[in-house]
């Protein structure tokens, strides 16, 4: 199965990853209070999480700027997506946060678009750095 059209460089997918990464940085920052009224996730776990994205998505747009791709760069964005997909699944699986099944569907949906991206840039990854 090839996951990664041509068009998405690793460069492409890490800009990409840095919006939604920038995105959602914002929208939990912002809207951290009524997310977590709505989710049952707690508001400081949702606000404190949307603040740790935004310098990971100032990360990810700089590493995407520069030629060539610096490997040990890459494979830190890629490990630290697998993490937070490990994050998001383990904490309310262990019972540290209790969502409703609003918040099991946002942990969920975002889990699985972190990962689209990760697999996405783990295939870019493997060509780019070839070539560098």
């Amino acid at each position: 199965m090839h996951l990664r059209p041509p068009h998405w460089t690793l460069a492409n997918l890490l800009i990409l990853d840095a919006c939604t990464c920038a995105g959602m940085g914002a929208a939990l920052g912002l809207f951290h209070t009524p997310v977590g009224a709505w989710t049952g996730i707690p508001a400081p776990l949702l606000f404190w999480a949307g603040v740790a994205l935004l310098p990971v998505a100032a990360f990810m747009a700089i590493t995407a700027r520069l030629r060539p791709i610096p490997a040990l760069a890459a494979h830190m964005v890629v490990a630290g997506n697998a993490v937070w997909i490990l994050a998001s699944l383990a904490l309310p699986v262990t019972g540290v946060i209790s969502p409703n099944a609003l918040g099991w569907a946002f942990l969920i949906v975002q889990a699985a678009a972190v990962a689209f991206l990760t697999i996405a840039e783990h295939a870019a990854t493997k060509p780019a750095l070839a070539t560098t």
